[in-house]
């Protein structure tokens, strides 16, 4: 044995090529801040040990290294600026180290190499993959950029334009892909992985590799004359602006240091990396991001407790009611290894739904992301039926028949007349009150709120209502298939629209008396997107959501909270679901829609739409855009407050998790609690109070009054 720690050992693996294996305690590696200080050590004296000609960098896990330890790392975050910097530049002066090694070295990557994963290995000379792995670079995600040297080496690795969509995007790169712009030298099989990684070394040894001349180009300025440089960057600023709005500082920040450090030396260009990463660590946009990895860790915690004790072994699922959710379901289902049943009373809609399912397959294949051999055996996984009788094996059945709970309940009875006792019955409904669907049921204990989002194959989240007779074994139960289903199951208790759609709702009505009022919708939209960051305004949304089904909830909101949400006398809402435009899904709502060149619909101003709404409308007015904010975003912010009072909802990361996965919260503020924490709960009160006479949803309760004059944090600083 070469050297020995808690996370890793060194020893000769063949002849005198060394092998560095990773050994962290735990299920995944990670850096952590001892790692590093144990790794600086390690290279230090293994740099001096003349007996050494090569060293290779191996994993004793599925995964190489995931990344540094982030919950470990984020109260460093918390320290002066020029503290900071001095913390991470300690950190990059051990991957500095490691490339300074007097010998060649190798990275041989299995599964995930990530984030500090990623700039370890980027720091070797070469780098052998298998065919599963991935690397990447994803700290935009957490509001920071690359500080371990990932700015630096690569865009020398692979070009400053390959370099600059990794980081920006935060992406995982399939082996083959980072093969392909030069970000590793080989990819093979999991089980030559090793050998190969060994031979390459035996050849760099001897001389037959050139691995001193590939070391210097990472030492070296970047190979790009001032026009392309120019060309470069400005295009790469132009993109990151379009898309985030200026919204992210991180992967703008992430290209203008790669600009910045251009003609450096690897010396002069980490430290621009240090000072520029100690900048972004500080600022709440990285507190709010990496807050939402820490609460998304929250959740998935949670929901892994639950789903250990629950005894259901759910074998078999089943969908009742195909057509594009129904086939959403059943493919989101087979697609993760359990086999479902998808069931209707029609044979179109069963058509429609395989039809999905095909579709959606069908483009994994395309994009090289699938076999077509494993696309038939996915297929084969969905079960089409007419045949009630088909339903028997299922050991869960989620019921997603039309959104009408007299519809709902004479189904959801006759399943469990004619299914085994036992088998758990679940409601994809978005608004219907889960008790309400009980009253039709025998044993409403094996019954739940399973509340899927369109388009069920991307929208992570999945509501779980518990109803007020609902078992835990039946939560637990549905906790563990949603999981299987690869999705973040949050559990919420029982009212009119459940979480997601109960806030949802009072930020329509926000709008609405806005537009009522004399506001342009379309500008309102353009603030709640480009200056909020909402993906879409409201105006945009309720086209998508559709104006039918936006019209349909505002009634059970309304018979639910009659103070709060009754329905307004003058309501746009109204005016279009009366004229049977009804968005996106006939191309007429507050925008009209034509498909652009991909086939996907295109919003375009329509004069016709604001003709219907003059009728109901005040003469044209201006509002000043924090007004708009205010207006549309207090009660929402007031319901959210609510549901936590009323547990609704259990937990503020819960909540935030919510809005973020079911609706596009803006990530860059966290969630409505992490901006409640931000802005100011008594400075929250004081912004609602001066629009009080607007109506209840502005009006704060008095729990959220007291909460303020105690100075109420939702969350802790971490660490």
């Amino acid at each position: 044995m070469l050297y020995k720690s808690d996370s890793f050992e060194v020893a000769f693996i063949k002849d005198n090529i060394a092998e560095f294996k990773f050994c962290v305690a735990g299920s995944v590696n990670t850096l952590s801040q001892q790692t590093l200080k144990d790794c600086a050590s390690a290279l230090k004296e293994l740099a001096a040990n003349s007996d050494i000609k090569g060293m290779i960098f191996t994993s004793d896990k599925e995964h190489f290294i995931i990344g540094a330890d982030i919950f470990e790392f984020l109260p460093t975050f918390t320290k002066p600026e020029a503290e900071l910097v001095t913390w991470i530049k300690d950190a990059t002066d051990v991957f500095d180290a490691l490339e300074d090694l007097p010998f060649p070295t190798l990275s041989a990557i299995n599964g995930l190499a990530l984030g500090g994963g990623c700039e370890w290995v980027l720091a070797t000379d070469y780098r052998v993959a298998s065919t599963d792995a991935k690397i990447g670079l994803p700290e935009v995600k957490l509001g920071i950029m690359p500080g371990f040297g990932g700015t630096v080496r690569l865009p020398r690795i692979v070009g400053a334009d390959n370099a600059m969509l990794w980081i920006t995007s935060g992406a995982e790169n399939r082996a083959a892909d980072a093969l392909k712009v030069g970000a590793v030298d080989a990819v093979v099989s999991t089980d030559k992985l090793i050998d190969s990684g060994i031979s390459t070394l035996e050849l760099a040894i001897s001389g037959k590799l050139d691995w001193q001349a590939k070391r210097q180009v990472k030492l070296q300025p970047l190979k790009l004359n001032r026009v392309e440089q120019g060309m470069s960057f400005a295009m790469a600023e132009g993109m990151v602006m379009g898309k985030t709005k200026g919204h992210y500082p991180a992967p703008i920040m992430a290209v203008r240091t790669i600009k910045a450090a251009a003609n450096c030396t690897r010396d002069e260009a980490m430290a621009i990396e240090n000072a520029n990463f100690a900048k972004l660590a500080r600022t709440p946009e990285a507190a709010a991001q990496t807050g939402i990895f820490l609460a998304d860790q929250y959740i998935k915690g949670k929901a892994r407790k639950q789903a250990k004790t629950s005894d259901v072994v759910i074998k078999q699922a089943a969908v009742l009611g195909a057509g594009i959710m129904g086939g959403g379901i059943a493919y989101q289902s087979a697609y993760k290894g359990t086999p479902i049943i998808m069931k209707d009373i029609q044979q179109d809609a069963l058509d429609l739904g395989m039809g999905e399912a095909s579709k959606l397959l069908g483009q994994k294949v395309q994009r090289g992301h699938m076999a077509m051999d494993k696309m038939v055996a996915t297929l084969g996984k969905i079960k089409p039926t007419l045949n009630d009788s088909d339903l028997q094996s299922a050991d869960i059945i989620v019921e997603a028949v039309v959104e009408n709970p007299k519809v709902k309940q004479a189904v959801l009875a006759g399943l469990e007349k004619d299914m085994p006792a036992g088998t758990i019955l679940t409601s994809n409904t978005s608004t219907i009150r889960i008790d309400e669907l009980a009253t039709a049921l025998e044993k409403p204990e094996n019954f739940c709120g399973m509340h899927f989002f369109n388009p069920v194959p991307k929208m992570p989240l999945v509501e779980i209502i518990r109803g007020e007779k609902t078992s835990e074994q039946t939560i637990n139960a549905v906790v563990d298939y949603a999981l299987k289903l690869g999705k973040s199951p949050i559990v919420v208790n029982d009212c009119p629209g459940f979480f997601v759609n109960r806030v949802l709702f009072p930020y329509f009505a926000g709008f609405s008396k806005l537009v009522v009022e004399g506001a342009d919708f379309a500008k309102v939209d353009k603030v709640m997107e480009n200056v909020f960051g909402w993906p879409m305004g409201p105006a945009y949304l309720l086209d998508v959501v559709g104006i039918d089904t936006a019209y349909h909830c505002t009634g059970v909101m309304a018979d639910g909270f009659p103070e709060r949400m009754s329905r307004a006398e003058k309501d746009p809402v109204t005016i279009f679901a009366n004229e049977k435009r009804f968005g996106q899904k006939n191309k007429a709502g507050f925008y009209q829609y034509a498909p652009d060149r991909r086939g996907r619909l295109k919003k375009a101003q329509d004069p016709q739409a604001v003709e219907l709404l003059s009728a109901i409308t005040d003469a044209p007015k201006e509002f000043d855009k924090q007004e708009i904010i205010d207006r549309c975003m207090i009660p929402m912010i007031n319901e959210v407050l609510l549901c936590l009072q009323e547990n609704i909802v259990a937990s503020p990361q819960e909540a935030d998790m919510a809005l973020i996965y079911g609706i596009g919260f803006p990530p860059f503020r966290g969630g409505a609690f992490r901006y409640l924490d931000q802005t100011g709960l008594a400075d929250f009160v004081a912004t609602a109070d001066k629009y009080a006479h607007l109506g209840a949803i502005y009006q704060v309760s008095e729990q959220t009054r007291k909460w303020a004059e105690e100075g109420r944090i939702f969350y802790k600083v971490e660490g």
